[in-house]
């Protein structure tokens, strides 16, 4: 893709970039005679049918990415972790959903169950709050489903 909309899109993916350096205390120092590589990943996804896709596209240095504050990534990876708090990301991933759903999407005996979870998942940043509903923000979307792929890879469930 080229023009303008290309542009747009790679400044606003160079600011989102820039922001989680700061937020991260910026980069790891990395040698400069010593290359390391680039990780990244892709998606462009559509998984409701009343909203647009989602388009996210991410590339940071390998050795830098050992310098990531820990706190936050841990944070992220044990929100995921759990089972319940997995089978409501899976749910939210469809659409935005009421608690009533998300009881029964998780198979839940009551709503103070539910709100343990969700406060870890909003916590996290992995899930947002909107009035009743909730759901996983644009910006979380491809990462999620991402993560989710890395650890069936991980488990060797992928083969």
């Amino acid at each position: 893709m080229t023009g303008p909309d290309a542009d747009a899109r790679l400044d606003a993916l160079e600011a989102r970039v820039a922001a989680l350096e700061e937020r991260a205390g910026g980069p790891a120092p990395v040698d400069p005679g010593r290359e390391t590589g680039e990780i990244g990943y892709h998606g462009d996804v559509r998984l409701q049918e009343d909203r647009g896709p989602v388009t996210w596209t991410i590339g940071y240095d390998a050795a830098a990415t050992l310098g990531l504050a820990t706190g936050p990534v841990a944070e992220v990876l044990a929100a995921l972790g759990h089972p319940v708090r997995l089978a409501l990301v899976r749910r939210l991933l469809a659409g935005p959903a009421g608690t009533g759903e998300l009881v029964e999407a998780a198979e839940l005996s009551s709503s103070g169950q539910l709100y343990h979870h969700l406060r870890t998942l909003t916590a996290a940043r992995v899930v947002e709050q909107d009035g009743r509903t909730y759901h996983v923000p644009d910006s979380g979307v491809v990462p999620v489903l991402v993560a989710l792929l890395a650890a069936a890879d991980l488990a060797g469930t992928l083969r």
